[in-house]
């Protein structure tokens, strides 16, 4: 049976998805066959009143804040939210060639109603921004990394929300980077790294 063709069925013995993809939300790797190449990613850190974004430089190297958009509230049926027009605005202005929405989970890897909103937000972001990949990455602990990391540099928590979620959505780029880099790298070209 394909990755796609699984059952709705609890996995028994040597099913291999992940507790996410068993909730219904696949979680996304670097491959070297699905890498769009060259070209600057945008990560998203969806939260309920805010996202965070962030960029990497073209060679995919190094995350950086971009900015924070505030979450749309309620809008009206047919019309384009505010928060995804903008979201869709930045990609195009990055010339983005792929965006990496953070999946959050719990330490257990279930999805709750935070994993939900992602993904909706993703599959949305999704049809407004084909043919750019949208992927969903695990985020645990990135959002509590980011701000121990911060409080830790003297920022204070208070206040700072925007910036503590910009720094989850460098979090989760950075460690979609890492992981492409190693993806991508040649295996046994005998360096000594």
């Amino acid at each position: 049976m394909s990755h796609s063709e699984h059952s709705d069925s609890p996995g028994v013995g040597g099913d291999a998805r992940t507790p996410a993809e068993n909730a219904g939300y696949p979680v996304d790797r670097p491959t070297p066959a699905g890498d769009p190449g060259r070209g600057r990613r945008i990560s998203l850190d969806v939260g309920t009143v805010r996202i965070g974004v962030a960029s990497s430089d073209p060679d995919g190297i190094l995350a950086t804040p971009v900015e924070t958009v505030p979450k749309a509230k309620k809008v009206a049926p047919g019309t384009l939210s505010p928060d995804l027009a903008r979201i869709a605005e930045i990609v195009r202005e990055y010339e983005a060639v792929e965006v990496i929405v953070g999946l959050p989970r719990t330490l257990r890897g279930e999805s709750g109603s935070s994993a939900k909103l992602a993904a909706t937000f993703a599959g949305r972001l999704r049809t407004l921004v084909a043919p750019i990949p949208v992927r969903l990455s695990d985020e645990r602990l990135t959002t509590v990394s980011a701000a121990r990391a911060l409080r830790d540099s003297g920022v204070r928590a208070r206040g700072q929300r925007q910036v503590i979620d910009q720094a989850a959505a460098v979090s989760i780029l950075q460690g979609w980077l890492d992981e492409r880099s190693a993806a991508l790298k040649p295996r046994g070209d005998g360096d000594l790294a």
